[in-house]
Order: structure tokens, then sequence, then C-alpha cells
């Protein structure tokens, strides 16, 4: 079984490869009204198989999988996105326990991080086994790894155990199809042949309005982006 891959095709879709488990999941809300967690939809994603290939244009009318649209409309699917790696483009807050590193041009909006004060507020707080629960929490949920938090001086990240494995994410309280959240270090490879830094957790536009390209930069939530419905060319 060849390790698990996406291959970013050159103004096409992403070619998912190595039986990669497909998943569709809501962003949720907690009793205190914060966006807070994520859990199954219901809905019924198409068998996948060993090999897939994912819309990245967002007018197929077979989402989530391709049809072919992206050529009929000319699709620019141009990779504009950092290819250093996550710690280099990364601005550090530390705290008593936590350090946050947060590389903010790849903010998913799924918008965790907001509640409880905000994880750049709370991180300071983090000398309290409370506190430093919320950020952990806030952390680790971040979809698209734009927010890592480890312990203070130095220590290892401290990241969920995801399998290799993708979520369509879904966002009710924005009425919006959020991105392609791919978890548990699968290789993502360019169309020129790069491949850029594995890590446990990352999110793929899959509106295909990102500024970010590959990765999501929470573009679909503005323009009311929905995975659920044909759209047209407009």
């Amino acid at each position: 079984m060849p390790d698990p891959t996406i291959l970013i095709t050159e103004n096409g879709p992403y070619l998912v490869s190595g039986s990669v488990p497909l998943d569709e999941q809501a962003i949720t809300v907690e009793e205190g009204g914060n966006t807070w967690d994520y859990a199954g939809t219901g809905f019924a994603v198409p068998p996948a198989g060993e090999r897939y290939a994912l819309c990245r244009c967002g007018h197929s009318a077979s989402k989530p999988f391709c049809d072919g649209t992206h050529a009929r409309i000319g699709f620019d699917g141009t990779e504009v996105a950092s290819r250093r790696p996550f710690a280099e483009d990364a601005e550090v807050s530390e705290g008593p326990g936590l350090d946050l590193a947060d590389n903010s041009p790849l903010c998913a909006f799924a918008r965790i991080c907001d509640g409880h004060g905000g994880i750049w507020q709370t991180v300071q707080e983090t000398g309290q086994p409370a506190q430093r629960a919320v950020v952990e929490h806030q952390g680790t949920h971040c979809p698209s790894g734009r927010l890592v938090v480890s312990d203070h001086g130095g220590g290892e990240p401290v990241e969920l155990p995801y399998e290799p494995s993708i979520v369509l994410l879904e966002d009710p309280q924005q009425n919006a199809s959020g991105p392609i959240w791919v978890r548990g270090g699968i290789t993502i490879r360019s169309a020129d042949g790069f491949e850029y830094e594995t890590r446990n957790r990352v999110t793929l536009c899959r509106c295909g309005q990102s500024s970010n390209k590959p990765f999501c930069d929470g573009t679909h939530a503005h323009i009311g982006f929905r995975a659920h419905e044909t759209t047209t060319d407009g």
C-alpha cells in the first residue's frame, strides 16, 4: 500500500492516493456559545477508494469529487503559499506553562481559538491548570495548524494522535462549507514536485478562492461557499 499522498495538480484537483479515509464533520458550539469541537454531520460521503480526486475549484457538480469543471471554467489554482517550514514563519508567545506558535496566514476561520478570552490572552495564564487545559484544547483543535502549543521553554508540541485521514469541514454557524482538513501527516506534493512540510493537521482550500493556495484562508465563509449545492460558472 503506497504512503498516503495528496498531489496538487496544475489548475486541477487534489489527487489523493493511499486509501485515505474521507469523512464530513461540522464545527460545533459549546454551551457558552463558543465554537469548540467537531461532530459528524450524518452526510454519507460517497465511497472514495484507494485513489480519488477532490475538487479544488469549487464548481464541480459532483462535490467533493472533481468532475473536470476546472478545465471548462479556466480555474487558476496557482500555488502562492509560503514553502518555508511552519516554525520559520510563526510568531511565538510565551506563557508560564505553554508557549503558542502562530502562523497567521494559515488561518481557516474555525474560530475555536477565540473563546474563553482568546488563546493569545489565555496562554499568559497557563500556569493555572484550568487555563492550560483551555489553551491545549484550542491549540490542538485548530484544524489548519495555524496554532501550535508546546510546553514552555522548547518542549514538544502538544498534538492529538490523528491517523491519516481527510475531513470535509462544514460550518453551520457561518452557513458555509469549510476547507479540506488533512490530518495525520499525509504528504502534500505540489504540481511542480515540491513537498510541503509534513504536518499533523493542515487545511486545503476547496472553494477555489483562497489567496493562500493551496491552503485555506477562510474565504469560504465570506463568500458563503456551499459544497452540497451544485454551483454555476457565475
